[in-house]
């Protein structure tokens, strides 16, 4: 069967031949899978059994064996022959290519097929998708009329119950599907062209890589760049870093001199061929001395969901579910933290609630990347609005602790041309490091605790809250020894 073609073989190979033939005789080769795409995949399922809603009283033609494709195709065949109008994951197969089609429904001359997407637009990749999808079906004998593409409407708020017409937009696609079959049929061929041969594609690495998609062979075939590269330049364009690579010029000390720069990508650059330090005390010392005595370290996570899960968010909307203080006063240190029970709760009231509390009247209210967090408070005031003042309050008092190393007031090669905690805190404070918790990441965090209330067992649930707890504090205390640190400078 590795001579198949499915929908998503067929987009990994537009996208990357060597991809395609990797992921069906090497797979061993792949990224490991990730709790965050564990996330994201089931996301898409449940997007997908929600709009089935669109269309009651459906058969669903899925196998009950994922391997087990040619039960579906079958399935589908006789339920067709027998006259059923909706069918649900209704499955083709012709010409060593497959498909799966999450709606298909008869209209009075024909077939309607429905594609359902968790995103909120519609790319140009999903009308490819959808034009091999009409390709199949048509080219199996079904009378194929029309093709929509179902999406998140990222304008619906939740009121009460899911409204699934305001949630969901239905776009027809068929004339943009039509414009692409020459195209679908050369592509066939020379996709199954790859899978005939013995060989792997000799393609190089480039912005193929993440287009439009991130590829899960990165580890394979970025091999052999090193740690710390010209990837790695704080906000270099595409242009400029291909242009570098494909002229052979991958570590720093290789770059010519004539390469156009900013200011931020020389000091990277200078720092890591002379192994310097770059201190900029003036600036450092107005940022300290313009902090009050009374602080409070503070840091967020939130999770999103593309199906509102309560009333008064919109589909993705960050969900504030846990946050950790650290109060620094008279050379004291006190720690407050808050975690929502589960993600089947709307806790957030509770989380304005519990934050006012720890909260005082005065003081600054320290934060990296102070953005974020304002942006969630704002949202919070926006759906509870009986609690402005208080929350304006802590946007008002706010401080970036990200600025010093944005600016590049300081800098150390080890933090390897980002700004992120996550290279800044080792580089100055080796002995406090995120590598070892096993909740090591904002993205993780979100992820854990989206699937905890899943977990039956509750050792296992205590053991993901105690590892949230334990994350998000150092996420605070980190806060508190950078300051420390720019102190002493």
């Amino acid at each position: 069967m590795n001579k198949y073609l499915s929908k998503s073989n067929f987009i990994k190979g537009l996208q990357c031949e060597k991809s395609l033939y990797l992921h069906k005789f090497k797979p061993e080769l792949s990224d490991p899978i990730t709790e965050q795409q564990k996330v994201v995949f089931e996301r898409g399922s449940q997007v997908g059994v929600l709009a089935q809603q669109l269309f009651p009283g459906g058969v669903d033609a899925s196998p009950k064996d994922n391997t087990n494709y040619f039960e579906s195709f079958q399935y589908t065949q006789s339920l067709i022959n027998n006259g059923s109008e909706i069918i649900y994951e209704a499955g083709f197969y012709i010409d060593n290519v497959m498909c799966f089609v999450d709606i298909l429904v008869k209209e009075d001359t024909g077939w309607h097929a429905y594609e359902v997407k968790s995103s909120t637009s519609i790319s140009n990749t999903y009308v490819i998708d959808a034009a091999l999808q009409y390709y199949i079906l048509q080219k199996s004998g079904l009378q194929i009329l029309n093709i929509s593409i179902i999406h998140i409407n990222n304008n619906y708020i939740r009121n009460g119950d899911i409204d699934l017409k305001s949630l969901f937009n239905s776009v027809l696609v068929t004339e943009d599907v039509l414009s692409y079959r020459d195209y679908i049929k050369k592509k066939l061929i020379d996709l199954h062209d790859v899978l005939d041969n013995e060989l792997e594609p000799n393609i190089d690495i480039g912005s193929h890589c993440n287009e439009p998609y991130d590829c899960n062979f990165r580890g394979y075939c970025w091999r052999h760049i090193p740690n710390y590269s010209i990837f790695n330049l704080s906000r270099i364009t595409k242009k400029n870093k291909w242009n570098l690579y494909n002229k052979g010029f991958v570590d720093l000390t290789q770059i010519p001199v004539d390469t156009p720069l900013s200011n931020n990508q020389k000091i990277e650059v200078d720092s890591y061929i002379n192994k310097t330090n770059l201190i900029h005390k003036s600036k450092i010392r107005e940022f300290i001395n313009s902090l009050s005595d009374i602080r409070y370290y503070l840091d967020f996570e939130t999770y999103q969901s593309a199906i509102p899960p309560f009333s008064l968010l919109k589909p993705y909307q960050q969900i504030p579910f846990q946050y950790s203080i650290h109060l620094e006063n008279d050379n004291k240190i006190h720690h407050y933290e808050f975690l929502s029970q589960s993600s089947l709760y709307d806790s957030r009231e509770d989380f304005i609630k519990s934050l006012i509390s720890h909260i005082g009247l005065e003081g600054d209210i320290i934060v990296y990347n102070m953005s974020f967090e304002k942006s969630r408070l704002k949202e919070l005031i926006c759906d509870f609005p009986e609690y402005n003042i208080p929350l304006q309050s802590i946007i008002d008092r706010m401080k970036d602790l990200m600025i010093p190393f944005k600016e590049k007031w300081y800098y150390t090669p080890s933090m390897k041309g980002s700004y992120s905690i996550k290279s800044v805190l080792p580089s100055l404070v080796p002995s406090l490091s995120y590598d070892k918790l096993s909740i090591n990441n904002g993205a993780l965090a979100s992820a854990e605790f989206i699937k905890s209330h899943k977990i039956t067992d509750s050792e296992k649930t205590k053991s993901i809250r105690n590892n949230l707890l334990k994350y998000c504090e150092l996420d605070t205390f980190a806060l508190v020894k950078i300051v420390d640190f720019l102190k002493s400078i």
